[in-house]
């Protein structure tokens, strides 16, 4: 089973959200939905902008707990890198 470790983005790129999952597309309709966490829906944060699979959950929430603890700069620099126009990527999410 994969586990993903995922970034959501506001539509504005201001308030982000960081989370871990093993089904990606059904968290982040519930995210979308208002069901996602209070966080996500107070600040319409919908937009998946970054993700990472990892074949362990461990793994998965150890890089969850690197990235909250990071400064916000280099939270964003992660997405420019991987992401430059923080678009959209929930159609490259594999099934």
């Amino acid at each position: 089973m994969a586990y993903f470790t995922y970034i959501l983005a506001s539509k504005s790129g201001k308030a982000i959200y960081i989370g871990v999952t093993n089904d990606l597309r059904k968290r982040v309709g519930q995210h979308r939905g208002g069901a996602g966490s209070v966080h996500t829906a107070r600040y319409n944060i919908h937009r998946l902008v970054y993700y990472e699979i990892h074949k362990k959950l461990e793994q998965a929430l150890l890089q969850e707990r690197k990235l909250k603890r990071w400064r916000r700069s280099w939270k964003n620099d992660l997405i420019q890198k991987h992401n430059p126009y923080w678009a959209d990527l929930m159609m490259e999410v594999p099934l």
